[in-house]
């Protein structure tokens, strides 16, 4: 009855989990993506390129080494956009060799164009080259991600002022940088080009940022930022953006303070990439970012055999959940009925350095009133820290007084987005400060952090 058994609008995280796992049972599957190669806004100029560029930076500039040997050490002396665009082009080139040797090897079929919607199981193609193709799904899902918002007041030029999708193709290494928006992609890339030696101003019309990670983190990261000379604007808007006579962006701001700079990243919002989807036409609406509705167990839009997964329904828009987002829309179309999700699952955030969280905050085990204590740990605490010549970094376990449960475990430092995996077994298993205290962990690690803390917790507990 029709062309296909699912049919998939992009190919970045969700799209790519739910076109394989839907071949995994059989069905037949077309992935439609309108960018030259697969792979989605996520290996494209999302996930995978701001990631590589980090990691390229402080390799290139010697920031894991400075602990030891100073603040100007660097293993490059003079680092260009060009050594920066090397590493990303060949990690890039990797990752879509990759996913279509994927897609090749469980008969996931391909084609390159822009989808829009003719009627609820009908989609036309429209080739880059013009030519028109249409095809019929018995299921749809719709994964196109989001493209960065871009204001009228703000004057994009490729030259100094960008969005946050080009700035992962910089001509040229600032002298100096503006970022409006201090949300997650906005103090991400803030903290990479000050790990450069960039000097860097964030600006945030909010008198605070990052709100959902907890308050204490904050606290320390920005400690860490102002360090390093990172210039605050905090709860100031911006008013106007114009260009000097260099083509310098000129920042003027709601409190009379002026911010000029040789270059400007603006990252204050994302929206869907739905507006030619002709949704209509399917039946569906969107929000006023360009967001879809779904129903959060099964994934369905208000058309039954339409679902949308990843960064296209909203919060929380990362990699990691658009996948499984994706693989439990694929197992919901054909009758498979997927484990429920945990209850917890780790966010992370690619700054310099990383904070990693998951888990209840403190502000929301307050606000719950349940009886806690924390632990507190400093990675220089530990010898591996030592070795690694680590000056900052913390670990951070709230646990129930009461029950001796994990509630939460939030980190900022080296290595952070990699030792939340711990906390989160151990919160999801339910498990208490006992298996934290009894269990012996590698020696040096950065993961004794969770025995210094536990122990830190449970001396305080003992004592009330």
């Amino acid at each position: 009855m029709y062309d296909f058994d699912m049919i998939v609008i992009g190919s970045g995280p969700s799209g790519r989990r739910a076109a394989v796992q839907s071949a995994k049972i059989g069905k037949s599957v077309l992935v439609v993506e309108k960018g030259r190669r697969v792979g989605g806004v996520s290996v494209h100029t999302g996930t995978i390129p701001s990631k590589t560029l980090r990691e390229t930076v402080l390799n290139l500039s010697g920031w894991r080494e400075r602990g030891f040997y100073g603040r100007s050490y660097r293993v490059k002396q003079d680092i260009g956009a060009g050594d920066l665009m090397a590493r990303l082009h060949k990690t890039l080139d990797h990752e879509v060799e990759v996913l279509e040797h994927q897609f090749a090897r469980n008969a996931v079929k391909t084609a390159r164009g822009e989808a829009r919607f003719l009627d609820p199981h009908t989609i036309e193609i429209t080739a880059e080259g013009g030519e028109v193709d249409t095809v019929t799904g018995a299921h749809v899902l719709i994964a196109v991600g989001t493209r960065p918002f871009r204001p009228d007041y703000v004057p994009f030029n490729g030259m100094s002022v960008f969005d946050s999708d080009e700035i992962v193709d910089l001509p040229r290494l600032p002298r100096s940088l503006a970022v409006i928006g201090a949300g997650v992609i906005g103090v991400e890339y803030a903290s990479i080009f000050s790990a450069l030696d960039v000097s860097v101003t964030l600006i945030e019309p909010r008198s605070t940022f990052l709100d959902f990670i907890d308050k204490e983190l904050i606290e320390e990261f920005i400690h860490e930022l102002r360090d390093r000379n990172v210039g605050l604007r905090l709860g100031a808007a911006v008013t106007s953006i114009t260009l000097d006579a260099r083509e310098r962006p000129v920042c003027k701001l709601a409190d009379g303070r002026t911010v000029q700079s040789d270059m400007l990243l603006f990252a204050a919002g994302r929206v869907g990439a739905t507006d030619r989807l002709n949704l209509e036409a399917a039946g569906l609406e969107v929000d006023h970012r360009g967001r879809i509705a779904v129903e959060p167990k099964t994934l369905q839009t208000a058309v039954p055999h339409i679902y949308a997964a990843g960064d296209v329904i909203g919060f929380p828009s990362l990699a990691s959940t658009s996948m499984e987002q994706g693989r439990v829309a694929a197992c919901h179309a054909f009758g498979l009925e997927p484990p429920p999700p945990p209850e917890f699952f780790p966010y992370g955030i690619y700054a310099v350095p990383e904070i990693s969280t998951v888990g209840m905050s403190e502000e929301e085990v307050r606000k719950r009133e349940i009886p806690y204590e924390c632990g507190i740990a400093r990675f220089r605490e530990t010898s591996r820290g030592h070795i690694m010549g680590l000056n900052n970094g913390m670990m951070k376990m709230i646990f129930s007084v009461k029950t001796r449960r994990l509630l939460g475990v939030h980190i900022v430092g080296e290595g952070a987005t990699e030792l939340i995996h711990i906390g989160q077994a151990v919160l999801n298993l339910k498990g208490t400060i006992d298996y934290f205290i009894e269990n012996t962990f590698n020696y040096p690690t950065l993961a004794e952090a969770y025995k210094i803390a536990g122990l830190d917790a449970w001396n305080r507990m003992t004592r009330v």
